[in-house]
């Protein structure tokens, strides 16, 4: 585990992402709260494309809790079929929406201990959605940003909590909102867990990195 970067690094490290890409977004589709929930509740353990390709037609005809429980699991079940374990989150994504219309007036509830109360929804899901819906500087780490943190120095932690934690304390207050986007797109498609395209990494040179790729 690398060593936490200082502060005037981090700095320097999200400076750099943010000439880069100021406004960066998260690669899930979706056009309300309630769709951004159910979305991202489908992307455990299976790949953003894959979401949107099963998606795209699914919040033509289900962009509500209530008619997402009109479409009933069956219904649903055939949209999402070729997303991994889909059966069981089929199943989540139908509760998730009765609790959404009896318990919150069809309105995906804006606190993460209200959020990570419906099935399908974890601590992950819960800050996304803060983070992306409501504007909250929530961090969502995954596995991109569990890898980056660590091998980096950004946010060094024995498990996904102290990384979160760790982004929390020691990225500048400025670079809250969109940290863990800049973390996610870099993990994705730079800092890739096999080898690290390090030849055309904007941090190259403050990242604690020991095995740097050419």
């Amino acid at each position: 585990m690398a060593r936490q970067l200082p502060f005037q690094t981090m700095r320097e490290v999200f400076t750099r992402f943010r000439e880069a890409e100021a406004e960066p977004k998260g690669e899930l589709h979706h056009v309300n709260a309630y769709t951004l929930v159910v979305a991202v509740a489908l992307s455990a353990q299976a790949t953003d494309a894959g979401v949107n390709k099963a998606t795209a037609e699914l919040f033509r005809v289900a962009d509500t809790p209530e008619k997402m429980l009109a479409l009933g699991e069956a219904g649903l079940t055939e949209h999402i079929k070729t997303i991994g374990l889909f059966r069981q989150k089929a199943k989540n994504v139908i509760k998730l929406s009765r609790i959404l219309v009896e318990e919150h007036g069809g309105q995906v509830p804006s606190s993460r201990a209200a959020l990570m109360a419906l099935p399908g929804v974890g601590r992950k899901t819960a800050n996304v959605v803060l983070n992306m819906w409501f504007r909250h500087p929530a961090q969502a780490v995954d596995t991109h940003i569990f890898r980056v943190g660590n091998r980096t120095g950004i946010a060094p932690g024995k498990d996904v909590d102290a990384v979160e934690r760790a982004i929390e304390d020691n990225v500048p207050v400025e670079f809250q909102q969109h940290a863990h986007h800049w973390l996610i797109l870099h993990g994705r498609y730079i800092c890739v867990a096999r080898k690290p395209k390090c030849g055309a990494c904007i941090i190259r040179d403050l990242c604690q990195y020991e095995d740097k790729t050419e």
